[in-house]
């Protein structure tokens, strides 16, 4: 078999019709799909649904897909055994829509055990319920299978989830595919968050910028696109879309997640984060693995199963959440990094945007390898769930930017040097304000070899400056660039005035 389906009888085609297939329970609502994962749940002191999973983040390692790994046999066999199990127990499947742009919008089809409702709950609070189209995308997910195996035919739109019960696979599972049928179109998916500030200008003028955030699961992704700025009427800040987004070619940035967002909740707070918070405790949410008391007490600051614990909360308990998912254009990028080497912000060129977007620096987390949480990583347009060539994903970004002519800035949500300066979501918040404002004045400095503040409205740069809180700043300077380069050179495809821009 191959991965342009020439099968003798379409994967698609194997799996049950759930309107006539007596072992299938079709697109149930949301509170029936809850009272069948009763069993499995605590309820919350808010009165909301509260489950604990066996496995607790994604499963990188078990994961190939038909495009950039040859499938063995037993690959094939492993997709197979899961399109014709289907069949033969009781299922739920739920169609949901993924986007609403009319160019990025893809019907989902989910199936998965009757004894794993919450899954099916979980998933189906994310994404809006369809219009009735046929779908485009299929996820198979068997917890209970005795391996532990994902495998994804991104051409046929099919995905199989087995041997895990993680909400996030199932997430992922249509959400790695929507970017790859963006890319397919001649756009780019990227692993980022998006959101509309109105404010006025160093002339009093009201603008609207669009902005967009990629980053890392846990490198504050959600807290900067959900923060509403401390703006007052006529200025607002509006929270667009939190995980993936489309960019198309016409600069307009597609929404996937119309319903909910799947936010992480380890050490969530009403002080800094009030708004994730107030919608984390409301009955609509849906905890995983937070520590939650017999009684329903919950301790978002305890780790008790894991630190990468999750909440799904509504876009409409969100006060800085938009009715809209979509972006009209993107304005500015922020690669969100947690290099110690890096200032709180620094302004990009185009080719220098496309050496952060590939190095995709940041920090391990446990939403990715749990055993690795805290260690320095790059990860290609801080995107895991990339299909096709990375190298070729920076050239379309790189071309994206200049036909948009976008503003690109890298920033640091993490420490200075050895930890001897704290970047916290005030100072970040701030920094994302100014720069929509326009009020930020910028120089180029020899010795970082960035362009960076000389001034932030609001924020003492002078204490912010690198050099400062590095021992032998100039020779860890001259490591990491040469770590850079050599890490960009396994990139084949990647062209060559974009390696060269490695600053």
């Amino acid at each position: 078999m191959s991965e342009t389906g020439t099968e003798s009888r379409p994967l698609v085609r194997q799996l049950p019709d759930p309107t006539t297939a007596s072992n299938v329970r079709y697109d149930l609502s949301l509170e029936e799909l809850r009272e069948l994962a009763e069993p499995d749940e605590t309820t919350t002191e808010f009165g909301s649904a509260s489950y604990v999973s066996e496995v607790r983040s994604r499963s990188a390692d078990r994961t190939k897909n038909a495009v950039d790994d040859e499938f063995t046999d037993r690959d094939h066999e492993l997709v197979d055994d899961a399109i014709g199990l289907t069949s033969d127990r009781e299922m739920l499947c739920v169609d949901r829509l993924m986007g609403r742009h009319p160019d990025a919008t893809f019907c989902c089809r989910l199936f998965v055990p009757v004894e794993h409702a919450r899954i099916a709950y979980a998933w189906a609070s994310l994404f809006e319920p369809t219009d009735g189209r046929d779908p485009d995308l299929y996820t198979v997910h068997l917890p209970d299978y005795d391996e532990t195996e994902i495998r994804v035919r991104p051409n046929i739109g099919v995905t199989t989830v087995l041997g895990t019960d993680y909400i996030g696979e199932a997430k992922k599972s249509f959400l790695r595919l929507y970017m790859y049928r963006i890319k397919q179109q001649g756009g780019l998916g990227l692993h980022a968050g998006s959101k509309r500030v109105r404010v006025r200008d160093a002339d009093g003028e009201l603008r609207t910028v669009g902005q967009v955030f990629m980053g890392l699961s846990a490198t504050g992704k959600s807290t900067l696109t959900s923060h509403g700025c401390w703006l007052e009427d006529p200025e607002d800040a509006s929270m667009l879309q939190d995980d993936v987004c489309g960019l198309l070619s016409d600069g307009s940035v597609a929404g996937s997640e119309g319903e909910g967002l799947f936010i992480k909740t380890i050490g969530l707070g009403e002080d800094e984060q009030p708004e994730l918070y107030e919608a984390a405790t409301t009955e609509s949410a849906i905890l995983e693995n937070v520590a939650v008391d017999e009684d329903g007490t919950v301790h978002f600051d305890e780790d008790r199963y894991t630190s990468n614990s999750r909440a799904i909360i509504q876009r409409d308990e969100l006060e800085s959440a938009d009715e809209e998912i979509d972006l009209g254009s993107m304005d500015q990028v922020f690669f969100i990094t947690r290099n110690p080497l890096m200032p709180p912000v620094a302004k990009l060129d185009e080719e220098q945007a496309a050496v952060a977007f590939m190095l995709g620096e940041s920090i391990e987390t446990s939403a990715g390898d749990p055993s690795r949480a805290g260690e320095s990583i790059r990860v290609v347009g801080t995107n895991p769930f990339i299909i096709g060539s990375e190298g070729e994903e920076g050239n379309i970004f790189h071309e994206l930017i200049d036909l948009l002519e976008a503003d690109c800035y890298i920033i640091n949500t993490g420490y200075l040097g050895d930890e001897s300066k704290d970047i916290g979501v005030t100072e970040s918040v701030t920094i994302l304000t100014e720069a929509a404002r326009g009020t930020i004045e910028w120089s180029h400095d020899e010795r970082m070899g960035l362009t960076i503040p000389d001034s932030v409205p609001g924020l003492d740069v002078d204490d912010y400056y690198v050099p400062d809180h590095v021992d032998d700043y100039d020779e860890a300077l001259a490591e990491l660039r040469a770590d850079r380069r050599e890490y960009l050179s396994q990139f084949d495809d990647l062209r060559e005035e974009i390696r060269d821009a490695v600053y």
